[in-house]
C-alpha cells in the first residue's frame, strides 16, 4: 500500500487530537470530603473512617472499589457517576452505595 503525504497529514492529526484528549481524561476533577455533594452523601476518602452511629448503612468491607457505581480508572481512584463523574478514592464510600453485582 502506498502512502501519500495527504493520507500521513491525517493520520498526524487524528494522533495529536487524541494524545489531547487523553491528557484532558487524567485530568479529571478529583472529589474532596468538603464537596457540597459528598458532605450530603457522606463520602469519606478512607471508608475506615466512616462514622457508624452517623451512617449504620455501612458494613466494613463497603468501599467505592465494589460498588455498582464506581467504574475503575486506575487501582487507587475511579469516576462515580452520583459525583457527576468526578474521581473518587478506591477505598472510599458514601451513603449512597449500593453492592456490586
Amino acid at each position: 500500500m502506498k502512502s501519500s503525504r495527504r493520507q500521513f497529514i491525517i493520520y498526524s492529526a487524528a494522533g495529536a487530537a487524541s494524545l489531547a484528549v487523553g491528557g484532558q481524561a487524567s485530568a479529571q476533577a478529583t472529589l474532596t470530603e468538603a464537596d457540597p455533594q459528598a458532605a450530603a452523601l457522606g463520602y469519606k476518602v478512607d471508608a475506615a473512617t466512616v462514622d457508624k452511629a452517623k451512617f449504620p448503612k455501612f458494613q466494613v468491607g463497603q468501599d467505592c472499589a465494589n460498588c455498582t457505581l464506581y467504574a475503575s480508572k486506575s487501582a487507587d481512584a475511579g469516576t462515580c457517576s452520583i459525583f457527576g463523574g468526578k474521581m473518587v478514592a478506591a477505598k472510599g464510600w458514601c451513603n449512597a452505595w449500593v453492592k456490586k453485582a
